[in-house]
């Protein structure tokens, strides 16, 4: 990692976890407050549990609910060292914990064995919804949250996450295999950097690999160069904010309105918003809005001038621009 300094690049050294003095728990801390970090601006997810106990006396780290309405396990390790000592492998205590998750089958069984004892546990960060005790806190959360991003089936299957600053190759191995054999687990690397005072973390998604086939480039039979699109856009090749101000999608003190809420920020030319919190980014405002985690960024955003949702716009001028982009392929042919 490089820091700009009088336009010159310094590279700053990676750290560790130890030598910073921090423990599993205090990662495990800052991933609770800022799961977003695990999230792209296309996912929504909510935080719903914290070292929940299971029949086996195991304790899985964090356990979260997502936009598709699966359950999704965080586990944490502080550095590879944490991992290869284990009697158990990093990625089968995930899987024996995530099975114990598959027996959940409804939403009921959720808040009363999962979501209301973490509500009690943080119930000072709840203190919004005065006059209700952690089951009524953890059901009215849950339940907007199913309602507002349109989950139709519950748990249908389990998600894992693996959290460490690095990983030894036989986790990746095994979690490759995982993968490939359709079981939906991925690893992030976070790593620490020393900034002065300031401790720098940069998150890396390390399995699964992206599929870069959306941004090949194919030699068609006629001879013309042509991109290889596939119908349902890859999340990692969808613009950003900033492409839909530059393309005038939306422009700077238009009026972003939060989905289902009557909560109003105004559009900066940075693509963060101005509320009245101050300036932050959408996600950051989304997640003060709806007291989730993390929050579909552009599926939550609502423009104020069209009424659309700024997924929606976005479609529409990626649409418009392939039609022509075929127009044009077709006259040159």
């Amino acid at each position: 990692m490089y820091i700009l300094k009088n336009k010159q690049p310094s590279k700053i050294e990676a750290t560790t976890f130890a030598d910073l003095h921090m423990k599993e728990s205090d990662i495990e801390e800052i991933l609770r407050k800022n799961v977003d970090m695990l999230c792209d601006d296309e996912e929504s997810m909510l935080v719903i549990g914290q070292q929940v106990k299971n029949e086996s006396n195991g304790r899985s780290d964090l356990t979260a609910i997502d936009n598709e309405g699966d359950i999704v396990l965080i586990e944490i390790k502080r550095d590879k060292a944490d991992i290869v000592g284990r009697k158990e492998a990093f990625e089968f205590q995930a899987i024996r914990y995530a099975a114990s998750y598959a027996t959940i089958k409804s939403t009921d069984e959720l808040i009363q064995d999962i979501f209301a004892p973490y509500v009690e546990k943080h119930i000072d960060e709840f203190r919004q919804q005065s006059g209700l005790n952690s089951s009524e806190i953890a059901k009215r959360f849950l339940s907007d949250f199913v309602e507002l991003n349109n989950i139709t089936a519950f748990n249908t299957h389990q998600k894992i996450i693996l959290v460490a600053s690095e990983f030894d190759d036989q986790t990746l191995s095994a979690v490759a295999w995982l993968n490939s054999n359709q079981v939906d687990i991925s690893c992030y690397q976070i790593c620490p950097y020393k900034l002065g005072e300031d401790v720098l973390l940069e998150m890396k998604k390390i399995l699964p690999v992206v599929d870069y086939e959306d941004f090949y480039v194919k030699i068609t039979k006629k001879g013309s160069l042509q991109k290889d699109r596939k119908k349902d856009i890859s999340r990692k090749s969808l613009p950003k904010i900033d492409s839909l101000i530059e393309w005038k999608v939306v422009e700077p003190g238009d009026i972003i309105i939060a989905k289902g809420k009557t909560d109003e920020a105004i559009l900066q030319e940075n693509g963060q918003v101005k509320t009245e919190e101050g300036i932050m980014s959408i996600q950051q405002w989304l997640k003060i809005v709806f007291g989730w985690s993390s929050v579909e960024t552009y599926a939550f955003s609502i423009d104020k001038k069209s009424g659309k949702t700024l997924s929606e716009l976005r479609k529409e001028y990626m649409e418009k621009v392939d039609a022509i982009s075929d127009t044009t392929e077709e006259t040159m042919l």
